[in-house]
C-alpha cells in the first residue's frame, strides 16, 4: 500500500513551531472548533456499539451532521440518485423526498447495508433515482431529519468544471497572479529575484554540478513552494489528456474548453485556454532537462525547492530560503519524455516550434533514461521539499514509450510496448493509479489516441475490464466509490485515488457508450461532494459543508485573516489512515477509513491541496458535465471566514 504521498519524514518542523506560537496566542484553534464541524448539528445516533474502541475520534463523537448523507451539489436530471443513512435501525426506513417548499415529491425506504468497517457505522442506502423532475433545494427526509439541500438538474458542473482547473493559475510559479482576473488572490510573481532565493539561475545540491539553470515558471506542488517533475507530469499529463478526450469521446464539448473559458493572461491567444495553463507547466519540465555536454545530458532532475522549510504562512514572493536543484533521476526523465511526446502531439495544430521543441526534449530524454535505467531518487525528503521517492520503474518505462509511439509512430516503441510484460498485466490497483504508479496512463491514451498499435481493440477491452472491477468495488461500497481497501485504510490523497478510478470508469463509458459506466462516475462524484461518513464537500465552494482549510503557505486564511482561503474548485486530499502530520496524531489516533480528516490547516496528512489532485477532479467534472447541459448557478464563494459555514 501506499505509505505516503511524499514520506514527510522531517515534514513542518518549523511550521509546526509557528503554529504552536499562534495557539499559545489564541491566533490559531487546533482542533475541530478550527474546522466548519463546530456549527455543525450534533448527531451520535447511527454510531455502531460493534465499532472498534477509538475507531471513531472524540471530536467526531458529537456528530457529523445528518443521518443522510447526500451530494449536497446534486444529481443528474437522469442520472442514478443515490444517498446513504446512518442508523441503528436493522430494518428497513421510511424515506421522503422534499422539495423546496416542503412537499413531499417522492417516498420510499431504505435498504439496510450493515456495519460498515469505513466507517464504523451501520448504515442504510436509499435509492430515489426514479424522480427527475429538476429543481433546487431538496432535502431527503428519514427518521424525521433532513439532509442538506441539494439540487436536481442538466447543468449542475459547469462551474466546478472551470474552477476546478482555474486552480492552476494561482498556483503559478514565476508570474503575478492579476487580482482583476482571480479577484481577492493577486500576488506578486515568486521566486524571480537574481539571487540565489529565486529561480532563474538555480545551483545543484551541494554544488553537485557546474551548472545553473533558470527553471523559472511551472506550478507549485502543493502547499509549499517546491516544484515536482514527478508529480508535474502526471498532473499536466491530465490536463492535456482532457483536451485530447474532447477530440476523440462523443460526449466531449471541445468548446467549453476552448480559447477564453479560463480567464488567464494567455486568453484570446488563437489556443485553448487548457493547453495554455498546460504549457505554463510544460515549459519548467523542460528546462529541469540536463543541458547537452553536460555529466548525464537528457536527464531531468527530479525536482527544485527551498533548502530549508518555510514557516505557515509564507507567500511565494517573501520566500527568503535558498532555492537548489536535486539530482536527476530516471522517473524525473520519463515523466519529461511521456509529457514531451504527448505535448508535441497536442500542441502541433497551435504551435509546431513549441511541439517540435518537446519532441526533441522527449526522445533526448528516453534515450538517457535508458542509458541510465537505475538513477533513482531518495525517498528521504530530507528539508525543505518532499522525496517522491520511487524504485520501481517500469511503468514509467511503459508510459514513456506509449507515448512517443502514439505521437511517431516509430517501431522502436512499438517493440518497447508489445515487449513490456505491463501491456498485458492487470495494472488496475484497487487503490487507483498515482504520480509513482502511472501503467494506466499509457494504457488509457493506447485506447483511446488513435493508433495503429495491432492489439489496440485488446487494450480498449481491458480498460473496460478495469472499469468492471471498479464498478464491482463501487457497488458493494455503501458509499458509492470504487474505492474499497479491504483494510479500510484510506491512502495520502484518497480523494484523487478516487478520482482516478472514475476517470478508468469514465474512459469505459466513452469506449463502450454503457450507461453503467457513466453512473459508476456520478456515483463517485457523489461521496466527493458529500456523501460520506463526514457530510463533507471536499471541494472548496461546493455544498453546504466544506472543506475551506487546505494546507497552504498562502491560502492561509486560518492562520491569517488578511489572506484568502482556497479558491473555489479546490480538492481537500481526504481521508488518510497515515495521520503523518502531528495534528492528527493527536485528534485523530485510532480513526478508522473515513473518520482520518480534518479540516485544518496543519493537518497536511490529509487535508494539504496539490496538482495532482485536482487535475482528476478537472477531467473528471469535464466528463460529468459532458454529458448534460451547458451552464450552472455560481456556487456561493469561498466565505472569508471558516464560522461563517452553516
Amino acid at each position: 500500500m501506499i505509505i505516503s504521498r511524499r514520506r514527510w519524514s522531517a515534514r513542518m518542523r518549523a511550521a509546526v513551531t509557528a503554529a504552536t506560537a499562534l495557539t499559545a496566542t489564541g491566533l490559531l484553534a487546533i482542533g475541530p472548533g478550527a474546522t466548519a464541524f463546530a456549527a455543525e448539528p450534533t448527531n451520535p445516533s447511527g454510531l455502531s456499539a460493534n465499532a472498534q474502541p477509538g475507531a471513531v475520534p472524540e471530536m467526531y463523537k458529537s456528530g457529523t451532521g445528518p443521518k443522510v448523507r447526500v451530494n449536497q451539489v446534486g444529481y443528474l436530471t437522469n442520472g442514478p440518485k443515490n444517498a446513504t443513512l446512518t442508523t441503528g435501525a436493522e430494518t428497513g426506513l421510511p424515506w421522503q423526498l422534499k422539495d423546496a417548499k416542503g412537499k413531499v415529491v417522492a417516498t420510499g425506504t431504505t435498504t439496510p447495508r450493515g456495519l460498515d468497517g469505513a466507517s464504523a457505522h451501520n448504515v442504510h442506502s436509499i435509492d430515489f433515482s426514479k424522480y427527475a423532475t429538476p429543481g433546487k433545494g431538496y432535502k431527503l427526509v428519514v427518521d424525521g431529519e433532513a439532509s442538506h439541500p441539494f439540487a436536481i438538474g442538466d447543468n449542475l458542473y459547469e462551474t466546478l468544471r472551470q474552477d476546478a482547473l482555474k486552480f492552476y493559475y494561482t498556483q503559478r510559479s514565476g508570474i503575478a497572479v492579476d487580482d482583476k482576473l482571480r479577484p481577492g488572490y493577486g500576488r506578486p510573481a515568486g521566486h524571480v529575484s537574481q539571487d540565489e532565493t529565486g529561480d532563474l539561475a538555480v545551483g545543484c545540491l551541494n554544488n553537485g554540478c557546474d551548472y545553473k539553470l533558470n527553471v523559472k515558471g511551472g506550478w507549485y506542488d502543493a502547499g509549499d513552494q517546491g516544484k515536482y517533475v514527478v508529480n508535474g507530469g502526471i498532473s499536466v499529463f491530465q490536463l492535456m489528456n482532457q483536451f485530447e478526450r474532447s477530440k476523440t469521446a462523443k460526449t466531449a464539448d471541445a468548446k467549453k474548453m476552448g480559447d477564453g473559458t479560463l480567464a488567464i493572461p494567455e486568453s484570446r491567444n488563437k489556443v485553448p485556454d487548457i493547453l495554455d495553463e498546460a504549457r505554463w507547466e510544460q515549459e519548467f519540465l523542460l528546462s529541469m532537462q540536463v543541458p547537452d555536454g553536460k555529466t548525464n545530458a537528457g536527464m531531468a532532475h527530479h525536482k527544485i525547492h527551498d533548502e530549508s522549510w518555510t514557516g505557515l504562512p509564507t507567500l511565494p514572493h517573501q520566500d527568503t530560503k535558498k532555492r537548489v536543484l536535486h539530482p536527476p533521476s530516471t522517473a524525473a526523465t520519463l515523466n519529461l519524455a511521456a509529457t514531451g511526446a504527448q505535448a508535441a502531439r497536442v500542441f502541433a495544430p497551435y504551435d509546431k516550434k513549441f511541439a517540435e521543441k518537446n519532441l526533441v526534449a522527449a526522445k533526448k530524454a528516453w534515450a538517457a533514461a535508458k542509458a541510465n535505467p537505475n538513477m533513482m531518487a531518495s525517498g528521504d525528503s530530507g528539508s525543505g521539499g518532499g522525496g517522491y521517492g520511487d524504485w520501481n520503474l517500469a511503468d514509467e518505462f511503459y508510459w514513456a514509450a506509449a507515448e512517443l509511439y502514439l505521437t511517431t509512430g516509430d517501431k522502436e516503441f512499438a517493440d518497447y510496448i508489445q515487449n513490456s510484460s505491463l501491456h498485458k498485466d492487470d495494472i488496475w490497483n484497487e487503490r487507483g493509479f498515482s504520480w509513482d504508479r502511472v501503467a494506466a496512463l499509457g494504457r488509457l491514451d493506447l485506447a483511446t489516441v488513435p493508433s495503429n498499435l495491432p492489439d489496440r481493440e485488446r487494450i480498449r477491452e481491458s480498460v473496460v475490464t478495469g472499469a468492471d472491477k471498479y464498478l464491482a468495488a463501487l457497488q458493494k461500497n455503501p458509499w458509492g466509490m470504487p474505492y474499497s481497501p479491504s483494510d479500510n485504510r484510506y491512502d495520502w490523497g484518497s480523494n484523487s485515488l478516487i478520482l482516478n478510478n472514475m476517470v478508468v470508469m469514465a474512459t469505459a463509458f466513452d469506449i463502450t457508450g454503457e450507461t453503467k459506466y457513466r453512473d459508476g462516475v456520478l456515483q463517485g462524484m457523489d461521496y466527493i461532494l458529500g456523501r460520506n461518513v463526514l457530510n463533507r464537500s471536499y471541494v472548496t465552494g461546493y455544498g453546504s459543508s466544506y472543506s475551506v482549510n487546505q494546507h497552504s503557505r498562502w491560502y492561509a486564511h486560518q492562520l491569517d485573516k488578511k489572506l484568502p482561503p482556497p479558491p473555489a474548485g479546490t480538492i481537500a486530499g481526504g481521508p488518510n489512515g497515515g495521520n503523518e502530520d502531528d495534528l492528527a496524531k493527536k485528534q485523530l489516533a485510532g480513526c478508522v477509513g473515513q473518520f482520518c480528516y480534518m479540516d485544518d490547516i496543519m493537518a497536511f496528512a490529509s487535508n494539504e491541496l496539490t496538482i495532482n489532485w485536482n487535475a482528476p477532479l478537472s477531467w473528471v467534472t469535464a466528463f460529468v458535465s459532458d454529458q448534460k447541459g451547458s451552464s450552472a448557478p455560481k456556487p456561493a464563494p469561498a466565505p472569508a471566514d471558516p464560522a461563517a459555514q452553516k
